[in-house]
């Protein structure tokens, strides 16, 4: 398809990227507002690991998480055979890597925009008998918006332009696990430059959008 270049990557890296944000919107949505709102033993390890993927190397990241979820792995070890995940070198995989190296640009602004939200307004609810899930909807998502589109969008961005960990995860396998991010790695490779400026480009357009939609947030 043009420049004898195959999209098939770029089916792939949407699909990981709806399920990554996916799974951003629940968990790290919930982990956030744990962070912000609760105090418990162990609160600063989770937001610890949280914070890893923004300060570790990825390949690092992602070999650690081989050892955990492999065939062999130590987690893998300690359950039932009918029991173990199927993760590594397939697009589960791809999606664990895209989900965690986004996880902390989905936490940080919304465990930020969570401690900003004044306690008076949840006292009110109190008053008014709303439930805390009710508290959660009516109060805490209007206030927390800009925050939550924030993380989403840089979420996102991280998790398309994910390799390290994709690395070793998903293994690269060409039309199968092999990401856009991963496919402009394996053009440059085989010296095919033309694919890997079209990619190139298909990626900086997208990180282009999303810095104007983040700009655009930021200034509601």
């Amino acid at each position: 398809m043009g420049l004898g270049c195959s999209f098939s990557s770029l089916s792939l890296s949407i699909e990981v990227l709806l399920w990554s944000l996916l799974w951003q919107c629940v968990i790290g949505t919930a982990l956030a507002w744990l962070l912000a709102r609760k105090h418990f033993w162990g609160k600063g390890i989770i937001d610890g690991l949280i914070t890893l993927p923004l300060i570790f190397p990825p390949i690092v990241i992602g070999y650690a998480l081989l050892l955990t979820w492999g065939r062999n792995g130590w987690l893998s070890t300690l359950l039932p055979e009918l029991l173990r995940p199927t993760v590594i070198f397939t697009t589960k995989g791809l999606i664990l890597a895209a989900f965690i190296a986004g996880l902390p640009l989905m936490v940080k602004p919304l465990q930020t925009a969570f401690s900003h939200v004044p306690k008076r307004l949840h006292e009110a609810a109190a008053t008014l008998g709303y439930s805390k899930w009710q508290t959660f909807v009516y109060v805490d998502l209007p206030l927390i918006r800009k925050g939550f589109a924030a993380g989403l969008i840089l979420a996102g961005g991280r998790a398309l332009g994910e390799v390290g960990i994709s690395l070793m995860l998903g293994g690269n396998i060409v039309g199968r696990t092999e990401t856009l991010s991963l496919a402009i790695f394996n053009h440059v490779m085989d010296a095919n430059f033309a694919c890997a400026n079209t990619l190139s480009l298909l990626l900086a357009s997208f990180a282009g959008l999303s810095f104007y939609v983040l700009r655009r947030f930021g200034a509601l």
